[in-house]
């Protein structure tokens, strides 16, 4: 039998490049066995440099569709796609487009059902420009999703860490897990930031080590 989660989670971090589609579809994976049914969206992708049946290819948004077992269709999983490796809004100023956060959010809601729970994953890091005038901040607020926080465990995370969870918060939004994700082998020996973060917050600290598997999240 399969329990009541809330609306979903939209992940989010503390840069571009920490894992944040890695981590994702690992969450898929977990919540496919605990709800009804899951549904994912990464509404807009930009440094898409391939082309696959004469149109931009959103590698993050088909990692994301493949992980949730190919439900729907891609062009609902990503509808928004530029070639251009910057940020969403100037990726598409580039191409003569104007993406603006209404368009986000319709594309997310797009063929959404009351017994789905979402997975939306945005671009960049949470104060990083997805549309035009508006930040990813401003599209979770719109969705009003839990956020899942991704960090690069590195040198610097707790910073890092520190600096998303303050401004997730104070967009009012709750905050559900922040994930320590090993985007790379390289890390000094002595370094331990899940103990270290765990000490200075009353948040759920995941760890996932390099190409490694998620820890179950407490999605209650």
């Amino acid at each position: 039998m399969t329990k009541t989660a809330p609306a979903g989670y939209f992940i989010t971090g503390s840069d571009t490049a920490v894992g944040k589609t890695w981590i994702g579809c690992q969450l898929i994976q977990q919540l496919s066995s605990l709800v009804e049914s899951v549904k994912v969206r990464k509404p807009i992708e930009s440094g898409c440099k391939t082309l696959h049946n004469g149109q931009l290819f959103p590698a993050d948004g088909d990692g994301l569709f493949q992980a949730n077992n190919c439900r729907e269709t891609l062009d609902i999983v990503t509808p928004y796609r530029f070639s251009a490796a910057l940020a969403p809004d100037r990726a598409a100023l580039l191409e003569g487009k104007t993406i603006t956060l209404d368009l986000l959010v319709e594309a997310v809601n797009n063929n959404i059902e009351e017994q789905d729970t979402l997975i939306v994953e945005g671009a960049g890091g949470f104060y990083s420009p997805i549309a035009k005038s508006s930040l990813n901040a401003d599209l979770a607020k719109a969705l009003g999703l839990e956020a899942i926080i991704v960090i690069d465990d590195r040198l610097g995370a707790i910073n890092q860490a520190l600096l998303t969870i303050h401004a997730v918060q104070q967009a009012g939004l709750d905050i559900r897990a922040i994930v320590l994700n090993q985007v790379t082998e390289d890390r000094p020996d002595d370094m331990d930031n899940l103990a270290d973060l765990s000490g200075l917050i009353e948040l759920p600290v995941y760890t996932c080590p390099y190409r490694g598997r998620l820890p179950a999240i407490h999605f209650y």
